[in-house]
């Protein structure tokens, strides 16, 4: 069973893989790449400053409610990608020992490689997928709006589409770090939940 599985797994990389065009390899590479998305950092830093710059007047803790809800937030979502991608590089991909498809020698020739590109020698899980995904939900649950949520997940999509473009994870490897993201997310957001810092439940819209 999982001798079929890891087999599926690796046929619809090759299938991701091989589809390739000189174009596709220089946007891929430039979706990869982490300096790449530091204006959207900048831009959700920006968007929590200003709807949530007043202070945490309703915390749970007396000592907090002075502190303006934006600045907790950026340090909780920080906080929480820093957990994802520790969770992900500094225990995941050094127990589960899974050599990304670029250090597989069956796949030596076979694989499309951009630049030259291998990255490490192990890939389950993707911390690409774990970062982006926790940053991304867990924004997305603060500011509950449907379009930013819809582009931030596109955003999520193309990062982790660009890892198995380039070869480097599988894709069991994008949807165990999809899954990392998602739970430090929703972890980073019953803190805030708890913690009483502007997180109140409420439909999206």
């Amino acid at each position: 069973m999982l001798k079929q599985l890891l087999h599926i797994d690796t046929e619809i990389l090759l299938a991701i893989n091989g589809w390739h065009a000189p174009w596709a390899d220089t946007l891929m590479w430039i979706v990869s790449a982490k300096a790449t998305w530091i204006p959207l950092y900048i831009l959700l830093v920006g968007m929590l400053i200003w709807r949530y710059r007043g202070p945490a007047t309703e915390a749970r803790w007396k000592w907090l409610r002075g502190v303006p809800v934006c600045l907790v937030m950026i340090l909780v979502i920080g906080v929480v990608v820093g957990l994802a991608d520790f969770i992900a590089s500094g225990i995941l991909k050094e127990w589960v020992a899974r050599p990304r498809p670029t250090r597989v020698p069956e796949l030596e020739g076979v694989l499309h490689l951009v630049n030259g590109y291998r990255s490490g020698q192990y890939g389950f899980v993707s911390s690409h997928a774990a970062n982006t995904m926790a940053c991304a939900l867990l924004f997305s649950l603060i500011w509950r709006k449907k379009i930013t949520t819809s582009l931030l997940m596109l955003w999520v999509a193309a990062n982790c589409y660009s890892r198995m473009y380039l070869g480097v994870h599988y894709p069991l490897d994008i949807l165990g770090g999809v899954m990392v993201g998602a739970l430090t997310a929703l972890l980073g957001f019953a803190l805030l939940r708890w913690w009483k810092v502007g997180c109140r439940p409420c439909s999206m819209k």
